[in-house]
């Protein structure tokens, strides 16, 4: 596999230093446990939404924290706990400027393969009949967030979602 150009490693270097700066000098906002079901993402979304807008969060970086955690939230209630017992989900919200760091926590099942899926849309070049239901899910998530990292610890899933503002918004 041929190295990626200088350039790109810069750049995920710069991208990697600013995650890390804004986990090691923010300011926690929020933090919310609840169960892993419809109605618990529900209620966690609403709280979340009521904190950081009390905060003081700019709209349009509330409302792509909020569609994203959406989608992370419901992917781990539907894929991480399938058919298993409703078990707890950790969130946890740092501000470090206008940037933040949402960090999830499950003990759910491990990402297929250990890795976050790369978020590619599914083909829509199919009839209208046969056009999938789902699989947006990764591709919101990746355009709503500016750097996700994730990793399995034991029996632990980190999902680390990075936003920061975005000219035009």
């Amino acid at each position: 596999m041929p190295m990626p150009p200088a350039a790109v490693l810069q750049a995920d270097l710069a991208v990697r230093c600013r995650a890390i700066a804004i986990r090691e000098r923010g300011t926690r906002l929020v933090t919310l446990t609840f169960p892993a079901t419809a109605e618990g993402t529900r209620h966690a979304l609403c709280d979340l939404c009521v904190a950081l807008t009390r905060a003081g969060l700019a709209a349009e970086l509330l409302s792509r924290v909020e569609m994203a955690l959406a989608e992370v939230l419901n992917n781990i209630a539907e894929h991480a706990y399938r058919a298993g017992p409703i078990a707890p989900v950790r969130l946890a919200v740092e501000q470090c400027g206008e940037e933040l760091c949402v960090c999830v926590r499950d003990c759910g099942r491990p990402m297929p393969g250990g890795a976050l899926p790369d978020g590619a849309l599914p083909s829509r070049d199919v009839p209208r009949d046969r056009l999938p239901e789902g699989g947006f899910g990764w591709f919101l998530i990746r355009a709503q967030s500016d750097f996700l990292l994730y990793h399995r610890e034991g029996r632990k899933n980190t999902l680390e979602l990075y936003f920061w503002p975005r000219s035009g918004g």
